[in-house]
């Protein structure tokens, strides 16, 4: 029961982030030709919606030793709606991928609004640049004892059947610690956002529904969902961007 109550929870905040992220998409502010707060506001978006993504890292395979490696890692940089655009894992020294970071940490993290029904509904092919996508660089390391339980409950609460998994696989908790940030959302090439501007993102999600008629947000999340309501304009509000549901 309750995994069916955190499943409906987890689409209903995905439904969510991905029509906000449509508005950003579609909004003529967003500059297009140059950089704006938009740009590190949609990397942490992305970040949070996205519960998987590709680990790219340097072989140590000898067939393929020094060649570009990918995986598929799970991930969660926070509860739903409790970004911190920390990147967390759950991994094992069985993966072949901790393999390669214990000789090369350096990694790169593929993450796309293709893992969501966003460019689907949309029609946008995952390659294409409207079908939002970002690449987080950095070094994988494990977490330190005293962010250990934050990570657990960020991937345990999004992944609940980790904490099932086999303890002789001796998993533990790591992080991308990131140094550089591409987004891709329109056409032209990808923006460069800095770690300071991606982190400097004030996330606040309030459960609420505004409705567009008059702006106002009259009803609790639930019973606005039920009634049909959509979501207003998202607003910047001074000098952080801050998106409201």
């Amino acid at each position: 029961m309750a995994g069916r109550a955190l499943g409906s929870a987890r689409a209903l905040l995905a439904a969510l982030l991905a029509l906000a992220l449509w508005a950003l998409l579609v909004s003529p502010a967003r500059g297009r030709g140059g950089r704006d707060h938009g740009d590190w506001d949609l990397a942490r978006f992305v970040t949070h919606l996205c519960d998987w993504g590709a680990l790219g890292t340097i072989s140590t395979l000898e067939a393929v030793r020094g060649q570009a490696f990918a995986d598929v890692l799970s991930l969660s940089d926070g509860v739903p709606g409790g970004s911190t655009g920390v990147p967390y894992f759950y991994l094992s020294p069985l993966q072949l991928t901790v393999g390669n970071l214990q000789e090369n940490p350096h990694a790169t993290l593929l993450l796309s609004l293709a893992q969501t029904n966003f460019c689907k509904k949309k029609g946008f092919d995952p390659q294409s640049p409207l079908c939002v996508h970002i690449m987080l660089s950095g070094s994988v390391m494990k977490v330190n004892e005293t962010e250990m339980d934050f990570a657990k409950l960020s991937l345990f609460t999004r992944h609940p059947e980790m904490e099932t998994w086999p303890s002789s696989h001796n998993w533990f908790f790591a992080k991308l610690n990131i140094t550089n940030i591409w987004v891709l959302d329109y056409f032209g090439g990808p923006k460069i956002v800095t770690p300071e501007e991606y982190y400097n993102v004030t996330f606040q999600l309030l459960l609420a529904v505004c409705f567009p008629q008059d702006g106002s947000c009259p009803r609790p999340l639930g019973e606005a969902v039920r009634a049909g309501a959509a979501p207003a304009q998202l607003p910047a509000l001074g000098v952080r961007r801050k998106f409201f549901f």
